[in-house]
């Protein structure tokens, strides 16, 4: 995983140099581009040992042999993840603009997210998708872990509209174990787990599941902590998701322009999910970020950033593209989710500001009074 590839400090700045210079040119990056453009206070020869030590480690690749070398997933990922900030700057001066050119008073909210939208895709260069907000909230109303055999279990959660909900679980052992543990032991714990849960969770939103404190569990029960966050998760995913789900869609002959777009085949497959399959595009957009995915936190303006690169999108039409995403608000709930989808050759920093100033304005005006 790239995560845990640990870089000196000149082997980051190389990173940073070549991604960025790969998004700014679409070419293989050679040494003497490095040397030319960047002050790295290096030799040539050094940037193409380093060049090679990120070659292996998994971060860049070479697409022809006597090439220069280009960003893997795994580079971006590290680049994104440890070697960029979002643009602070970019995103007070775009939420500016938002409140200048639309007309919060005067006009729908549907109105106001296609214009953010399209003010989003021009400024980004990307396709922007922007969800409609859902205003059904279902609240918990009582759950039950049952145990089905051994190894397995069941989550049942019954909402305040008494609509039921059940998902499975594999039952983890615990380290000091080789086999499942007695089955009346098992009842006894998913009977406490169950009470624990149903008092810190009993009238919440299906969509804060996630904000549980798991620390409050005690010891002998922290074995369950990861299979019930992923279960919750995956629940949360589930009920967000309406019967009949609305992305707005802008910006696709603005992203075509990009050459990782040549070539039909591949958008017309984009172009078929975006119009077509917006039920499986869905779940990716508006969900809560997972422990796998990288989410950005800015702690000032609560926003969540979510950025999936390349590979790390499930789908394989987007398998090239990075979407970065974040959800909006009206109060404490995520409504809705605003996204731009793009090549995996992205200004992250611009992108990331982008998305997260939208999602921010978004919220402001979801909680404006009326």
């Amino acid at each position: 995983m790239a995560r845990q590839v640990s870089l000196t400090d000149r082997q980051q700045r190389i990173l940073w140099a070549t991604v960025r210079h790969y998004i700014a040119t679409a070419e293989p990056v050679g040494s003497k581009a490095l040397v030319d453009e960047y002050n790295l206070c290096v030799s040539p020869a050094t940037i193409r040992n380093a060049m090679g030590v990120l070659e292996k480690a998994g971060l860049l690749y070479q697409p022809h042999t006597s090439a220069g070398r280009v960003p893997s997933d795994s580079g971006y990922r590290i680049y994104v993840d440890q070697l960029i900030k979002p643009s602070e700057a970019l995103g007070r001066q775009v939420e500016q603009l938002f409140t200048n050119r639309l007309n919060l008073e005067h006009q729908s909210f549907e109105t106001v997210l296609r214009g953010a939208a399209q003010i989003l895709a021009t400024l980004s260069g990307y396709i922007t998708l922007i969800t409609m907000p859902q205003t059904r909230t279902n609240r918990l109303r009582h759950l039950q872990l049952v145990q089905l055999d051994p190894g397995r279990v069941m989550l049942i959660v019954v909402t305040d509209s008494y609509e039921t909900t059940s998902v499975l679980m594999e039952l983890p052992l615990s380290e000091s174990e080789d086999e499942q543990p007695d089955a009346e032991i098992v009842d006894r714990e998913l009977q406490i787990l169950s009470n624990f849960l149903n008092s810190h969770l009993r009238g919440r939103s299906l969509s804060e599941l996630a904000t549980l404190d798991w620390s409050e569990l005690d010891r002998e029960f922290q074995r369950y902590v990861d299979s019930l966050r992923n279960l919750l998760s995956n629940l949360i995913r589930r009920t967000s998701q309406p019967a009949t789900t609305q992305i707005m869609v802008r910006g696709v002959a603005e992203v075509l322009r990009q050459p990782e777009f040549s070539e039909l085949q591949q958008v017309q497959t984009l172009i078929h999910l975006l119009e077509e399959e917006q039920d499986q595009l869905w779940p990716l957009i508006f969900e809560w970020p997972r422990p796998d995915v990288t989410a950005i936190s800015d702690v000032t303006s609560g926003s969540r950033v979510t950025v999936r690169i390349g590979s790390e999108n499930p789908l394989e039409p987007m398998r090239t593209c990075t979407l970065i995403s974040a959800t909006y608000q009206q109060g404490s709930v995520p409504v809705g989710s605003v996204g731009v989808l793009g090549p995996t050759r992205m200004v992250y920093e611009n992108a990331i500001a982008l998305v997260e100033a939208a999602a921010d304005y978004l919220s402001d005006a979801l909680t404006q009074p009326a």
